[in-house]
């Protein structure tokens, strides 16, 4: 039985969005990965570091998959309920987890790490990074390149500008991390399709992933939500694109 616009929107409204677990999306929504596989690289990485941080953890749901931790593994995460949950998932492992307002400083001394990691930093500190790592040290991480999924963002917002649709360039990030002192040693970028099967878990995403529509709230996009509703009724799954890129770069030894 097809369920109702008003069920829809009731059900995504009230799940939990803690974490960085997307599971309540299966079979609703669908998201290319990209074909590096940066959990199985982030792992290769941690099991040869002798003390790393996982820098905006999250839920702390990808440091918990990596099969082989070093001796000293750091994470920090600046949403409550998030560090609740890393705080969860991650300890048995071993891992400490840090609440920290992700600006800098960083709450570390100078030269830390051997390794930092970071899976889709919502900003990266870059002189803060160079600053925890020793000579010779990493940061590894995969971001969120420019206008990702803004057909779905643009739906809501309208066409943003061009200055708004480049942000989060991979080549701005090269600059930044040169002009921080680092070697930047990868960098690939992919554009990937994703699709939403309901109306739900269109809400669900902008619930979660709040920086995508700033103002989101069902109350103040209920028409456009209707509209939205309609639109995959008739056509089918509504198609955006991610853009993902990775970044690996090396302070100079």
């Amino acid at each position: 039985m097809t369920r109702t616009f008003d069920h829809l929107v009731a059900e995504a409204s009230e799940v939990s969005v803690a974490g960085w677990d997307f599971s309540w999306l299966d079979g609703r929504a669908t998201e290319q990965r990209p074909s590096w596989g940066y959990q199985k690289l982030m792992g290769e990485r941690m099991a040869r570091a002798s003390a790393a941080l996982d820098i905006q953890t999250g839920g702390g749901e990808v440091l918990a998959g990596v099969p082989t931790l070093p001796p000293l593994a750091v994470a920090t995460e600046g949403w409550p309920p998030n560090v609740a949950k890393a705080t969860r998932l991650l300890h048995p492992r071993g891992v400490v987890v840090v609440a920290d307002a992700d600006e800098p400083p960083l709450p570390f001394a100078d030269e830390a790490f051997d390794l930092v990691v970071s899976r889709h930093p919502v900003a990266v500190w870059w002189a803060e990074v160079a600053r925890v790592l020793r000579p010779g040290g990493t940061y590894f991480s995969q971001q969120v390149g420019p206008a990702s999924v803004f057909e779905l963002v643009e739906f809501f917002l309208g066409r943003l500008p061009e200055e708004v649709r480049r942000k989060r360039h991979p080549e701005d990030a090269r600059q930044a991390a040169e002009a921080a002192g680092f070697e930047v040693v990868d960098l690939r970028a992919e554009s990937l399709r994703t699709e939403f099967f309901d109306i739900g878990a269109v809400i669900y995403f902008l619930r979660k992933v709040i920086w995508m529509v700033p103002d989101f709230s069902v109350h103040t996009y209920r028409e456009r939500l209707r509209e939205l509703h309609d639109r995959i009724e008739r056509e089918g799954p509504f198609v955006a694109h991610t853009s993902r890129f990775l970044i690996e770069a090396r302070k100079p030894a």
